[in-house]
């Protein structure tokens, strides 16, 4: 059977101090950022998912992006190695999560840097993103780890936003969707969807046919409803400031042994 586990992550008391790159800083609200990450860990567990808290790391102001800290392919964790060097500290407490899981762990060793948000995953496909976050090191580290489970590791160019997914996600067919004055090479991906929201891009399967998305993009929430999917909405707006998006307040674990 699937296994429908969530790694998430409370946010620090530190998050207004968190990273940006390729949007300008604003104030961020860190008691309605709780808020909003509260529903959002409710609207996981409404679906059937079993949230699993990592222990919380305070002193690490992006450390809700719990995504960035470890890929998962079947029950094989990838520990990352943060592009950002403040980001670090952030990978011992979600190795231990995985390792409590039965999950095999692995590594990111330097030279190697590599963010989770840059890694998507559909089916055997593991698209990286190659950007400012994850170097070609940790690309070619990512294939060695999953290239002998049966991966196909695609490289794909990032330089308009933060990361991979940052611009594209997948639907559960597998169609990739995207805003296009944010990807790349959208012809790198087979069956490409445009959408008419930055934040349309970001959807999490939530299963069943049903995706996550933030509340801010009402245009592509319409656009994938009209097309059958079973829209679920969330207001992510103050994590939103900080370049984040659904995806990345969680790590989804789908197949875990028994």
């Amino acid at each position: 059977m699937p296994s429908k586990k969530a790694l998430v992550r409370r946010p620090s008391p530190r998050l207004a101090d968190g990273l940006v790159t390729h949007i300008a800083r604003q104030q961020v609200d860190v008691g309605l950022a709780v808020k909003q990450w509260e529903a959002y860990v409710a609207a996981l567990r409404a679906h059937g998912w079993e949230t699993i808290e990592v222990e919380p790391a305070d002193d690490c102001p992006d450390s809700v992006f719990v995504e960035d800290t470890v890929v998962m392919f079947r029950n094989v964790a990838l520990i990352t190695r943060p592009g950002a060097a403040a980001r670090r500290a952030e990978t011992a407490g979600v190795e231990e999560a995985v390792a409590s899981l039965g999950c095999s762990v692995n590594w990111i060793w330097d030279p190697g840097t590599l963010d989770g948000g840059d890694v998507l995953k559909v089916g055997d496909t593991v698209y990286v993103g190659r950007g400012g976050r994850t170097n070609a090191a940790g690309v070619q580290q990512l294939r060695a780890a999953f290239e002998p489970l049966g991966a196909r590791v695609v490289a794909v160019p990032v330089s308009k936003v933060l990361h991979l997914k940052s611009a594209v996600t997948a639907l559960p067919d597998g169609t990739v969707i995207g805003h296009i004055p944010r990807v790349d090479r959208p012809s790198l991906f087979p069956g490409f969807l445009s959408v008419p929201e930055e934040s349309g891009a970001h959807v999490v399967l939530l299963g069943g046919g049903k995706l996550l998305m933030a509340a801010s993009a009402p245009r592509t929430a319409e656009l994938l409803s009209d097309l059958g999917h079973d829209v679920v909405t969330v207001d992510i707006s103050e994590f939103e400031k900080l370049e984040g998006c659904v995806t990345c307040l969680s790590v989804r674990l789908r197949e875990l042994y028994a």
